[in-house]
């Protein structure tokens, strides 16, 4: 027999008590919770985007066929109450249950799903973020309004995982130009516990609870997004009473706010990890090189060497505050089961050991001391980092000393997030900071490595910032993609990890503590995910938005139209946006995975 599971609608919400809405104490001032941000969302199309701020969005907006739990982040419902597997892993089922709504009222359906899939399974650009998912499907149908069959061309572990958002055909079937198209006709039509409603670029995104949300209505009635220049701004704003909800503080405006009436912290186990991207060698799907690497960076001895020359330790001790766990592999120790602890060999700082390898591989000294490879060039590099993120100013820095250590001159170039985007795109950089959100499931992140995930001879259509592409990472990659045994796929994910870590097409530098901070006198608390250790912003799903509670104080909104908001020169002034528009990267494939 295969094998069956239920989840009831209680069970999915997992101890989470979600009481109804209570009417505001006045209809022209909402219950409102604002929540700093300051990093761009790059589109609300929910099959283009990839960064953490555009996908946190999407899940606000759109259920997936199932979700995450709150408790522990097993598989529970969302779209689908129930599924089966056939024996051989070849043939999914699952079931929709009559009830749930959109939110213009039309019914989510089976019909719904499938048309999602197969859009992505037919169209490229649909597959853009998440494509990775559908790669090997088959077919997909709807048999009846209820059931959605899903048919793989081998077994797919990822199953109860699929990081796709549910679209409601009725709206998506007409749009001509997936690429092209905004989605920002509100309110958006979408099965989520929130609606967006309003946005005005260079200042905020509003979205208003959904009261026929099958999980039943959250227990406020606005979330508003602000946008901050700055981390430093977004703190600011919340010990002044301007915003609700701040994370991804760094140590100092964390411990600033330790003590303050009102304000409650959570430091909580993050999912996600800061790296150094190493270019060794963009190239395209087909090889075809592109972009303006430093040729040197192509020698593994030299991207070792690199690697051997970074004190991770003091970037951790410096930078993150002691907020931060020694960098490994891809997956953070958030998730035990694929985490890679312990790499064999593991390195160790040592640059008096970098600059043997250097000498040896014959990258001698000139005059001024700068390492000449053989052909002649001297080793600077172009280092490039967010301006929006003071992390990478201030590691910048470090590295810059570090690798003059082993005779390498590096020159940090602190860009917009979009110029960053654009040139780890092209491949027209050396040394480049990234970092990105990490799932339950390892597939997303292992992914987006793979060579498949380079761009095309047009520059689009991968989400790989690396450009690694490895014969035996590969072969790996679809090993544990098919292995349902936890056991061994947490051995060859293991695999994958440790071969990354030995080509270092990257460094990874560290696994952030979440520092997050609430106005816990505007608002009672928010459910945590995981519940032990866990996050309120950035979760493998919406627990934190959906289920928090708002106290007797909670801060109501004056305006009908929008939220107070801070804007102008100093430190509180909101993150400026290019154009009138959201921005789209041209990075584009086939990856659910989260970009800084």
């Amino acid at each position: 027999m295969g094998v069956r599971r239920r989840i009831g609608a209680v069970g999915a919400v997992v101890g989470l008590v979600v009481l109804p809405c209570a009417a505001p104490a006045q209809a022209q001032s909402p219950i409102t919770l604002r929540v700093a941000i300051t990093q761009q969302v790059d589109s609300l199309n929910p099959f283009l985007s990839i960064t953490q701020a555009g996908t946190e969005v999407g899940r606000l907006m759109y259920d997936y066929l199932t979700a995450y739990s709150q408790a522990d982040q097993r598989p529970v419902e969302g779209v689908a109450d129930e599924w089966e597997s056939s024996d051989d892993k070849l043939t999914w089922t699952f079931h929709v249950p009559d009830g749930k709504k959109w939110s213009d009222g039309k019914p989510v359906t089976a019909k719904d799903v499938a048309f999602t899939y197969n859009l992505m399974m037919r169209d490229p650009v649909a597959a853009t973020a998440n494509g990775s998912f559908t790669a090997e499907f088959d077919s997909v149908t709807a048999t009846d309004d209820r059931t959605v069959v899903i048919r793989t061309k081998a077994p797919q572990a990822t199953m109860l995982a699929l990081d796709i958002p549910i679209v409601p055909e009725h709206v998506w079937s007409a749009v001509q130009n997936i690429g092209e198209y905004q989605n920002e006709a509100v309110p958006v039509v979408g099965s989520g516990p929130f609606v967006l409603t309003e946005y005005r670029a260079n200042e905020f995104i509003r979205l208003t609870a959904n009261k026929d949300y099958w999980r039943g209505a959250p227990k406020y009635d606005e979330l508003v997004f602000t946008y901050y220049k700055t981390v430093d701004a977004a703190a600011q704003a919340l010990s002044r009473g301007e915003v609700d909800l701040v994370n991804r503080m760094g140590p100092a405006q964390f411990d600033s706010l330790k003590g303050k009436e009102g304000i409650t912290l959570n430091k909580a186990n993050g999912r996600r990890f800061n790296e150094i991207v190493i270019n060794p060698g963009a190239a395209t799907k087909t090889g075809e090189p592109i972009g303006d690497g430093h040729p040197a960076l192509k020698d593994v001895v030299v991207r070792r060497a690199i690697a051997q020359a970074i004190d991770l330790d003091e970037i951790i001790e410096k930078v993150n505050g002691g907020y931060a766990q020694r960098g490994t592999g891809l997956i953070p120790p958030v998730f035990p089961d694929f985490h890679l602890d312990k790499p064999n060999p593991e390195r160790v700082y040592d640059p008096a050991a970098a600059n043997k390898a250097l000498d040896d591989a014959g990258y001698r000294r000139n005059a001024e001391g700068t390492r000449v490879s053989p052909e002649g060039r001297e080793l600077e590099l172009r280092l490039i980092g967010h301006a929006s993120r003071a992390y990478d100013e201030q590691t910048g820095e470090f590295v810059k000393r570090f690798l003059a250590d082993i005779g390498i001159v590096v020159d940090v170039q602190i860009v917009s997030d979009n110029q960053l985007n654009e040139s780890t795109t092209a491949g027209t950089f050396d040394l480049a900071f990234s970092g990105w959100g990490t799932n339950p499931d390892p597939e997303s992140i292992l992914s987006l490595h793979t060579c498949a995930q380079r761009p095309n001879a047009d520059g689009k259509g991968g989400t790989t910032d690396t450009f690694f592409c490895d014969a035996e990472y590969d072969a790996l990659y679809a090993q544990q993609k098919a292995e349902f045994d936890l056991a061994k796929r947490s051995e060859i994910v293991k695999r994958m990890q440790q071969r990354f870590y030995d080509q270092v097409p990257s460094v990874v530098l560290g696994y952030d503590n979440a520092l997050e901070a609430y106005r816990s006198d505007k608002f009672a608390g928010f459910p945590l995910q995981p519940e032990k250790g866990g996050v309120i912003m950035a979760q493998n799903g919406v627990w934190g938005y959906y289920g928090a509670t708002p106290t007797d104080n909670a801060g109501r909104s004056s305006s009908g139209g929008s939220t107070a908001l801070v804007i102008g020169g100093g430190a509180g002034a909101l993150v400026v946006l290019v154009g009138g528009a959201w921005l789209v990267s041209r990075r584009r494939g086939a990856s659910a995975g989260e970009r800084e």
